[in-house]
């Protein structure tokens, strides 16, 4: 058990946000489940988590499949026994084409992994959490600058990004009457494996290359520590961390 006596689950947690939140929470004094659908960057993650003197359990998990999130939730609860943190962090691109040429299949991916994914893994979290003892906790999502503005060609990320955000106001609105919060962190380019290419440049609106500044990843993870820090009379509904340098505020 982790210093704290709390207990979270991150989804995503092998490699880049996900990572960093997870060793965070575990610095913070969290026991964390780590989720994710490789088994060996998890097993890497849980031993980091171990070194931080926290309880590490990894669950290989793909949460585009209903089964999978529901063989996670049975793990934590079998594992942990409550569940006070979900930080709802999987979620996919697509590849960069013209929004007629997107594949209905890559379409369905992005759609069953970013969001129907993340609605399933809040259901199960608020089942636990409105039936423990001391009863509440937090589910914190992920919802990307995407959630505010699209970037060229990324029309099925960005879509379920923007719908991550009535997400996290229904699930903030309707389980207030069980002592849960929900927030939801926006994320700039942090500087992780899927955020490289920036460094050689990306799409802008005017569909010219550029290249983007990057911030680290840990800054992420000690946001989600801030807004798990609060008590449950106390919510962080909308937080946004963001490379200060990047072509987020001001006209494309």
């Amino acid at each position: 058990m982790g210093a704290s006596g709390k207990f979270a689950l991150v989804t995503g947690a092998g490699t880049g946000v996900g990572r960093a939140v997870a060793l965070s929470l575990a610095k913070a004094g969290y026991s964390v489940a780590l989720a994710g659908r490789r088994p060996e960057p998890l097993a890497a993650v849980a031993a980091e988590v171990n070194a931080a003197g926290s309880q590490a359990v990894a669950v290989p998990t793909d949460v585009s499949k209903r089964d999978s999130i529901l063989a996670l939730f049975v793990k934590v609860k079998s594992s942990f026994g409550r569940l006070d943190l979900l930080f709802n962090n999987a979620g996919i691109g697509a590849p960069p084409v013209p929004l007629e040429d997107l594949p209905f299949e890559t379409w369905q991916n992005v759609v069953a992994t970013n969001l129907t994914g993340m609605f399933l893994c809040t259901q199960e979290a608020i089942k636990i959490m409105k039936a423990q003892s001391p009863r509440g906790g937090r589910i914190i999502n992920n919802g990307s600058i995407s959630a505010h503005a699209p970037r060229p060609y990324s029309v099925a990320y960005t879509s379920t990004k923007h719908a991550v955000t009535g997400l996290t106001k229904s699930t903030s609105l309707d389980c207030r009457q069980y002592d849960i919060c929900a927030g939801q962190i926006d994320i700039g380019n942090a500087a992780t494996p899927l955020t490289e290419r920036m460094v050689d440049g990306v799409l802008q609106a005017n569909f010219t290359k550029s290249p983007e500044p990057r911030m680290e990843a840990d800054h992420v993870g000690n946001a989600v520590v801030y807004m798990a820090s609060l008590p449950l009379d106390t919510n962080v509904l909308f937080m946004t961390v963001m490379a200060n340098k990047m072509p987020f505020v001001g006209r494309g």
